[in-house]
């Protein structure tokens, strides 16, 4: 097998800090779930572990800040964090991963070095306000439109497993496909006892079998990203992932949960004959 995989790394920028109702994220304040708070992470801590994660082959590297969307302040210290990863890897990737956002406020984040804009549907148009109620899908669509409008390179999914049907499953694909991203990030609900959703509500062949259908209904030409999840769903046959049409992950932690040490998924990747991508797909 010699597939190629692209790896990806997140950095917690701002963790905590939401005030939306969001029933699968930890990061809202009004479920109290038991992570660290804080606001804007220091710079120089974004940009060491950012050379961690290009050391371990990450090429896309993403900034993302809890909260509604962008405001000012963050618009300031997103664009600093990046001027400040782009000098010193110049050849990264950067994501930025902030919310709801204009084309104006987009267009700020481009010119200080952001490449790519990653705002997730989350589930099906249909389904979402059982999902959440402070603020609509639409208004996700629309960030993603803003987001190609401006050159961006958009980056948008979902998460499976929080109690959709499986006809609002091919509905959110769907609407991405409409979207004609880059990147589709898949994930897979990971409970938390602070959170009303208590489960997740998929099989683990039920997950394979839904990153196939994404391949199916997206094409061969929209990277498929398997990220938040990944350990907790497929534990020790999570590398089957590539063979069920996913040919990108994010290595290290994830937002507020623990994902695996990014250099001991490069060696299994590298024991498995993948090829480690060392360009980003356009």
């Amino acid at each position: 097998m010699n597939k190629e995989i692209f790896l990806c790394a997140i950095c917690n920028c701002e963790s905590g800090t939401c005030s939306e109702d969001c029933k699968f994220c930890t990061q809202s304040v009004k479920y109290k779930a038991d992570i660290d708070r804080y606001k804007f992470k220091d710079i120089e801590q974004i940009v060491k572990e950012a050379k961690i994660a290009y050391a371990n082959k990450a090429i896309g590297y993403c900034l993302v800040t809890a909260g509604l969307g962008l405001n000012d302040k963050r618009i300031e210290f997103v664009s600093a964090a990046a001027h400040a990863v782009k000098k010193a890897i110049p050849d990264i990737n950067l994501i930025g991963c902030n919310g709801t956002a204009t084309k104006e406020q987009l267009k700020q984040l481009k010119d200080a070095g952001v490449n790519k804009y990653n705002h997730n549907l989350e589930t099906a148009k249909e389904y979402y306000s059982k999902i959440c109620t402070t603020h609509s899908w639409d208004s996700r669509y629309e960030t993603c439109l803003n987001a190609k409008s401006v050159g961006l390179d958009l980056c948008t999914g979902g998460i499976f497993g929080m109690g959709e049907s499986y006809e609002n499953r091919i509905s959110m694909i769907n609407s991405i496909k409409e979207l004609n991203p880059m990147s589709m990030p898949i994930n897979f609900f990971h409970p938390n006892d602070a959170l009303p959703i208590k489960a997740n509500t998929l099989s683990k062949q039920e997950a394979f079998d839904m990153i196939k259908t994404c391949r199916d209904i997206l094409g061969n030409d929209t990277m498929l990203m398997v990220a938040g999840g990944r350990e907790n769903t497929f534990n020790e046959d999570q590398y089957e992932i590539f063979n069920y049409g996913a040919n990108a992950i994010v290595v290290g932690n994830y937002l507020t949960t623990a994902g695996k040490v990014a250099s001991k998924d490069l060696e299994e990747l590298e024991k498995r004959n993948f090829t480690i991508a060392t360009y980003c797909k356009d």
